[in-house]
């Protein structure tokens, strides 16, 4: 067995590797952190220090600055669990103002499969949905008449309200059948989350709302209009991300799931 030493710069192999080694991180480098952020045909980066902090994913403030806006309204709805605290008399006057809602909302709702069901939907979903019509973050030719009228306190008196009804039960028809996967554990080669995650059966994501129990036609008409940019009030383009990459059957197995019911 040779008594050379292998790991010292006077083996010319090992320092040829190190080198060679070394040249493709400095490259790779180079190739990710600087060219790269400027091929996006967006791309409006101003330096090179810019392009290294957006290829970080911390994007400089002058690496944006003149982008342009969208040409739409979007969501600038902002919440704290506090806003939604049990309040006996919130709750009363929602009741009243909710009787408006009861022909197309509710348990007593006589077919109405393209609305939703509000009775113990989370008040921060309710009062975000309400919110947005208001603004035209989101637009409905029955919905958008209705919200542009309602105040601060309505639209918080009508979430205290929805929320304080009992939730419709979340079993289904067939408990041995599991979840799909798209509900379950999503696809995250396609960097899709799973339903669950924000759409929890015991706890959910702030403003998210329970789907259990909704209509499949709802559910279903919400995830295509997501995936095609018609509904655009998410924030972050959090829906419309996850939607454009479910395929046609996910869409179809996730509404059938959360509809279910014995």
């Amino acid at each position: 067995m040779s008594a050379e030493r292998l790991f010292t710069w006077k083996n010319p192999w090992f320092a040829a590797s190190l080198g060679v080694v070394g040249a493709m991180v400095v490259l790779s480098l180079i190739v990710g952190f600087a060219l790269l952020p400027y091929a996006g045909p967006n791309s409006r980066l101003t330096s090179l220090w810019d392009a290294i902090c957006s290829a970080a994913g911390v994007p400089r403030a002058t690496a944006v600055s003149g982008a342009a806006k969208p040409n739409f309204t979007t969501s600038n709805v902002v919440m704290n669990s506090q806003m939604f605290a049990p309040d006996t008399r919130s709750v009363g006057r929602g009741a009243t103002l909710a009787m408006q809602c009861a022909i197309c909302h509710g348990s007593n709702r006589q077919g109405q499969v393209d609305t939703p069901n509000l009775e113990g939907q989370p008040g921060s979903a309710v009062y975000k949905q309400l919110r947005d019509f208001k603004v035209a973050a989101r637009t409905n030719a029955i919905m958008s008449p209705f919200a542009v009228k309602l105040s601060e306190q309505d639209m918080l008196d009508l979430a205290a309200y929805y929320s304080y009804l009992p939730r419709q039960s979340g079993s289904h028809p067939d408990p041995a059948v599991a979840a799909p996967t798209i509900v379950a554990r999503g696809a995250p080669m396609r960097n899709v989350p799973a339903c669950s995650s924000c759409h929890g059966t015991t706890d959910a994501k702030l403003g998210t709302p329970w789907l259990d129990g909704q209509s499949a036609v709802y559910i279903k008409a919400q995830l295509q209009a997501f995936a095609a940019g018609t509904r655009r009030n998410d924030i972050s383009e959090q829906m419309r991300n996850i939607a454009r990459q479910m395929t046609a059957g996910e869409i179809d197995e996730a509404a059938r799931y959360y509809a279910g019911r014995p």
